[in-house]
């Protein structure tokens, strides 16, 4: 195993910005050593892209020529720019006939919640299991209760001569990147024992 990993940020809404990518990779027959310096010449590679925060690879503890390429940028936009960059691309193309690509996945924010366990990488499986439906159900709850009050009573208030389905459009409006953005990252990082 090789990780080389700035530690994950402490600020709620930077991390869930943050984006971890995992790509299983077949080994071919006899070419392990290989694989192992290509994918840190990689690595090598990616750091040298604005938005980088770490990168490794795994070995499957059961499947002696499967290993996990794992990296993390600080935002999708960045991410992107290393995937579809042409040092990327050669740097694929020197790596032809070593490993055949067979999975991608790619995390950011809390979405590890919802994604079904077996449809992860061992390399972005979410540590532990997933909080509970009553605890995610909470924590929402929790966020979402004050923050309608007080989009109803700032601005939805205001608008009594709209139909009500103009107000509930202006309020989910507001209230879904709110919560997306704001809300449930700063709630997560408080409620982070009670969810684990």
């Amino acid at each position: 195993m090789a990780i080389d990993d700035d530690p994950p940020s402490t600020d709620p809404l930077e991390a869930s910005t943050q984006v971890t990518a995992s790509v299983a990779r077949r080994i071919a027959p006899g070419r392990e050593h290989d694989f192992v310096s290509w994918t840190d010449a990689g690595i090598a590679l990616a750091r040298t892209f604005p938005g980088f925060l770490g990168g490794g690879w795994l070995r499957n503890s059961r499947i002696d020529n499967e290993y996990y390429v794992v990296y993390r940028f600080a935002d999708e936009q960045t991410m992107d720019d290393w995937v579809s960059s042409p040092v990327r691309k050669a740097w694929l193309s020197r790596g032809e006939g070593v490993a055949v690509d067979y999975a991608t996945h790619r995390l950011s924010g809390i979405e590890g919640w919802f994604e079904p366990q077996q449809h992860l990488t061992q390399a972005v499986r979410v540590h532990g299991a997933p909080p509970p439906r009553w605890k995610q159900a909470i924590t929402i709850w929790l966020g979402f209760f004050p923050l309608s009050v007080l989009i109803n009573v700032l601005v939805i208030g205001h608008l009594d001569a709209l139909p009500v389905v103009v107000t509930t459009l202006i309020a989910t409006l507001i209230n879904t990147p709110l919560m997306v953005y704001l809300v449930l990252p700063w709630l997560t990082a408080r409620l982070k024992r009670w969810l684990h």
